[in-house]
């Protein structure tokens, strides 16, 4: 599983959760992106990676970029890796155990989601007092880029079904493009049971029956330009599965 990593006394403001399953193409721009975002803040930052079980050498990969980024005051980068593909909620929770931050930040590491929206997010929660800002492609000056009519098709019906049936009053559903409170994430996923893609509608599904207040940014989303989607006929399933028990749970 790699080998042993030097904990160091640091205490970063914002904990980023990026989980991975054979990203090694991208995981060197999306870490050298969210660094240098980090550094035209004021806020100080880690990141966990959270891969399971990547063949293509993502473990290899982070521990190049340990190497570069990490030094013996400070342990950026930690790679908690777990032995297969577990599921995306299940990752989340894993990560979130070594997470030091008062905030964590969860983003995709396929370079989909810009750390560049990072500080309005920041910005946001802290003028509003909001307990999760999430990332949303389904408002103005929000978009998506590089995906075909079927795929923007599917993901505007999953959001627009979700959205009539329970109500949530958030505009993107599936998105997993969020900052939350560290002890506001640590009470919803002791609730939360979903895996997979239906976990990000869970949370905030979760989030509304716990009175939490949550605040949206306009993100443009951008397709992968390396490796391949992890989405497929089983994870639309789940996602109708899961919508219709949340229907009728409420």
């Amino acid at each position: 599983m790699g080998d042993k990593e030097v904990e160091t006394g640091y205490k970063p403001d914002y904990t980023v959760l990026l989980p991975t399953y054979m990203e090694v193409e991208n995981l060197p721009y999306i870490i050298y992106l969210i660094n240098k975002t980090f550094s035209k803040t004021k806020f100080t930052h880690e990141i966990i990676v959270i891969d399971d079980g990547s063949t293509d050498g993502t473990q290899d990969a982070c521990k190049d970029l340990q190497k570069i980024y990490n030094t013996t005051e400070k342990d950026v980068i930690r790679l908690k890796p777990r032995a297969s593909k577990l599921g995306l909620g299940t990752a989340y929770v894993h990560g979130m155990s070594f997470a030091r931050g008062n905030y964590i930040v969860l983003m995709d590491a396929d370079m989909s989601h810009h750390p560049k929206f990072i500080p309005q997010m920041i910005e946001l929660q802290k003028s509003g007092g909001y307990d999760i800002v999430t990332g949303t492609r389904y408002v103005t000056n929000g978009g998506v880029y590089g995906w075909d009519t079927r795929r923007k098709l599917t993901s505007r019906v999953a959001n627009y079904l979700a959205d009539t049936s329970l109500n949530l009053g958030v505009s993107d559903l599936t998105g997993s493009f969020r900052l939350y409170k560290k002890e506001i994430l640590q009470s919803l996923v002791r609730d939360v049971k979903s895996k997979g893609y239906v976990f990000q509608m869970e949370m905030m599904f979760r989030a509304r029956e716990k009175g939490y207040k949550v605040g949206e940014v306009p993100i443009t989303f951008v397709d992968r330009q390396f490796g391949s989607s992890k989405l497929g006929t089983s994870e639309i399933v789940q996602y109708a599965q899961g919508l219709l028990g949340f229907f009728f749970e409420q």
